[in-house]
């Protein structure tokens, strides 16, 4: 697509949000700026907004069009959908049918960018490996614009970026289902069942993640986890140039682990790039995050810019963050942690003695056997509240690592309740973390809100 005639073509044209968030902002000003009307549309009212927020738009010269019937007589010619709002909802089926445009955001940044994309998808580490690969490429003296998922809307800058330039871009599930356009550098950091509240299966859930690559030419790359089985198979889909990363086996085309050091190898040919000891970030999960974004990397980005990233790059908040210490006790915020594989492979792999954990939350569909075998061995006192706490507790006492107390399990209905209980049992050098195995809306709007609020607990202590 043409960007000039494009932005051209929106002057008189209406324009229709559906589902607002802080990110809709910054794009409602840039689409008014090409002489766009905008409706602004969500199915909560008015008082579920911040009133500074709702003026914010207003003034703005957006139209409000909030509650239930948000959708009802819509009059636009474009439609934007949030990532939140289902590609395939009655509404918008009706809408396409009607001959309506239906896009996202990310659909359109794609048509329009001017310059190389790097994508980075994935069930868990997307937003740490996508930040990890925009701190390497600054190092190395590029110009970076990170943004899609991770919450900046790359729309709204996209006359500000040249051809010279590099975009990263965190692509959720939601955003990738609708795509007909994939980056020039695809990472798929795993895959595991996640999101089953949303998509009508995990067919539906990976088909989502395929379009990060479906779409490429014979001359991108997709980098691949090789430790992932569902991953791996994506390999059969790429027209470009395939490499992998993997924590326990050597790679031919790909970055991997080898004793204590970290190696690339290509074209039969084995670099060493550094010792895994020497990366800033604590865990497995981490040190995947980083093969990832070697791979990735690797001929754009130098390996002395790689080295200092690694020993530097402190992580991302409510990521195993490290709040404070308590009398000898040490808490950890892990909020991101919205799925079992998230807690496996971050919290319950980074501690060698057994922790105090505060799990549970917003039920999203997913089975939580496999963290019911790991927690016997890696926690003394589990604490669960949210939703999701009655299948944790029972895959935990149905796993046969189990045995009575074996961990203690202690059910609270909040925040403050779980926290004044890890308080009252933690003895000198124990480590208390959050890492909900869940997601968060059933208390909280997002897994930043969640984790704040544990740090704002713990902080008060």
């Amino acid at each position: 697509m043409e960007k000039e005639f494009f932005l051209k073509s929106l002057k008189d044209k209406t324009i229709a949000f559906l589902g607002l968030g802080v990110s809709n902002l910054p794009l409602i000003r840039f689409f008014l700026r090409y002489g766009a009307k905008i409706l602004a549309c969500d199915k909560r009212e008015a008082d579920s907004f911040s009133s500074d927020f709702l003026k914010g738009i207003k003034s703005e010269g957006a139209v409000l069009k909030l509650g239930k019937d948000y959708l009802k007589d819509l009059e636009a010619d474009i439609l934007f959908r949030t990532p939140g709002m289902s590609f395939f909802s009655g509404e918008l089926v009706k809408a396409r049918k009607k001959g309506l445009v239906v896009t996202s955001e990310m659909e359109v940044f794609f048509d329009l960018c001017p310059c190389k994309i790097i994508g980075v998808t994935g069930s868990d580490g997307k937003t740490t490996t996508a930040t990890i690969i925009s701190e390497m490429l600054k190092e190395a003296g590029k110009t970076v614009h990170l943004g899609g998922n991770i919450g900046r809307p790359l729309l709204s800058i996209v006359n500000k970026i040249k051809p010279e330039d590099i975009v990263v871009a965190e692509l959720s599930s939601f955003q990738l289902i609708s795509m007909r356009r994939s980056p020039d550098i695809a990472v798929v950091t795993n895959i595991e069942a996640n999101h089953l509240d949303v998509h009508k299966d995990m067919a539906e859930y990976i088909d989502a993640k395929k379009n990060i690559i479906l779409h490429q030419n014979a001359f991108s790359k997709v980098i691949l986890n090789f430790d992932n089985k569902l991953t791996r198979k994506l390999s059969d889909l790429a027209r470009g140039n395939k490499l992998f990363f993997s924590r326990k086996e050597e790679c031919k085309d790909g970055s991997f682990v080898c004793g204590e050091d970290i190696y690339f190898s290509r074209n039969k040919e084995t670099f060493k790039i550094m010792a895994s000891n020497e990366i800033y970030l604590a865990g497995k999960h981490n040190l995947e995050n980083y093969l990832a974004a070697i791979s990735a990397l690797y001929g754009i980005v130098d390996a002395e810019s790689i080295k200092k990233t690694a020993m530097n790059f402190k992580g991302v908040g409510h990521r195993l963050e490290f709040v404070r210490e308590v009398k000898g006790v040490r808490y950890y915020n892990d909020s991101i942690a919205s799925s079992p594989t998230r807690t496996i492979k971050g919290t319950l792999s980074v501690f060698p003695d057994k922790i105090i954990l505060i799990a549970g939350g917003y039920d999203k569909k997913i089975p939580f056997n496999k963290l019911g075998e790991v927690i016997p061995r890696k926690v003394k006192i589990l604490i669960l509240m949210g939703q999701t706490a009655d299948a944790i507790e029972a895959a935990v006492k149905n796993s046969p690592e189990y045995s009575k107390n074996n961990p203690e399990i202690i059910r609270v209905k909040n925040m403050e309740e779980a926290l004044n209980l890890a308080r009252e049992a933690a003895k000198l050098g124990d480590i208390v973390s959050l890492s909900p195995a869940s997601a968060s809306f059933d208390l909280y709007k997002d897994f930043v809100e969640r984790g704040e609020h544990f740090k704002k607990i713990v902080k008060n202590f």
